[in-house]
This record gives C-alpha cells, structure tokens and sequence, in this order.
C-alpha cells in the first residue's frame, strides 16, 4: 500500500519528482532547505535537464497555486500568502524585476504584472506605465515588488523615493499604493511595515 503524500519526508517527496539518489544529494547540498533547492539555481552537477525541468514544474506549480490563493482574498487578510507568493516569483533571479499587483476594491488581485526588467543592480521603472496599466486593469490599488538578486533586501535611497514618486503618481487618478516589498533571497522586507510609506 502506498503511503499518504502528506506523510512523506522532504526527501521522499523530492525523490518523487527527481529519483531518491538525486533528492538525497540535493538536499543535502542545499542545508535541507525546500526553499532554497527550488527558489536559487541548481548546482552544476545536477542541472541534468530532466532534475532542472521537474523542479522547475513543482516551483511553478506552486507559484500558481499561490496566485490562485491571493487572487481571491482580500491581500490585507493574507499578507504571508503575498509574500510567499512575491518571494516565489522573484527570489530566484539574477536580475532586477519590478512587478506590481493591480488590486480592485476589496484589495483581491486583478493582475499581477512583471513590468520592469533591469541589470544585476538596477532597474528602470517609469510610473507613467505604471499609472497607464493601473487605468487599463481598473485598479483601485497597487502592491509594488522587486528583488535584490544581491541577496541583501534593505531599501536603498533610490527604492524610496520611487515608492513616493509612484504612490503621488498614482494619487492623480485615486489608486492607492499599499505597499512595496524588496525580495531577497528568503528575505522580504515591507515597506509598509517599515513606516516608509
């Protein structure tokens, strides 16, 4: 008989998708962390196409699910779900993207957009696009996200003065901006929760 999925370790589990030699080896070479094997690239030795593209499907699958879930609730309600689901979307690239997610009313997701593509350190974010797409999607707020592929996930300067460029922008046509979250790594910081919004 075979056992529950629930019921399983993390490495019976991944051996499920990848073969229990690779699992082993896996997790062992990612401190047997889950987040970290699936949200940061494979270590050479393993990025056989057939390991890479099974982890891949199981993170993707996981980040619809995730959007599935906000798409449906009120994001003030369930603020860990953003944040896993921003985090997911955006821990594991090694360059800067900006996205936002457009809100209606009751603050359930509309869209979610990856806007903005940039280099290892920066990223060009113009808030007429953002003003543009806000109108297009009817939104009546916006949660703005990037990543730090740097690892470190502390707002610079320049982060801040973009949130207040985007929030004033955004006020010209009544859509609140409710936070901006920087993603890096496992770490993501709030702005909100800062006090610098």
């Amino acid at each position: 008989m075979c056992p529950k999925i629930e019921s399983l370790s993390d490495t019976d589990l991944l051996g499920v998708l990848v073969g229990p030699r690779h699992a082993v080896h896996l997790l062992r070479d990612s401190s047997g962390s889950l987040s970290q094997l699936l949200h940061e690239p494979l270590p050479v030795e393993y990025a056989q196409p057939r390991v890479a593209s099974r982890l891949k499907a199981a993170a993707e699958l996981v980040r619809r699910s995730l959007v599935e879930a906000i798409a449906h609730k009120d994001v003030l309600a369930s603020p860990a779900e953003v944040r896993t689901f921003l985090r997911v979307t955006l821990a594991k690239r090694d360059h800067e993207v900006f996205m936002v997610l457009f809100l209606d009313a009751q603050n359930r997701v509309i869209a979610s957009e990856e806007m903005f593509r940039g280099t290892l350190t920066q990223t060009s974010v113009y808030p007429r696009e953002v003003v543009k797409r806000a109108l297009a999607h009817n939104a009546a707020a916006v949660i703005l996200a990037h990543n730090h592929p740097s690892g470190v996930a502390e707002p610079s300067r320049a982060d801040e003065f973009l949130t207040r460029t985007l929030r004033e922008a955004l006020a010209l046509i009544d859509a609140r901006v409710l936070d901006h979250f920087i993603v890096a790594g496992n770490g993501v910081v709030s702005f909100a929760e800062r006090g610098l919004l």
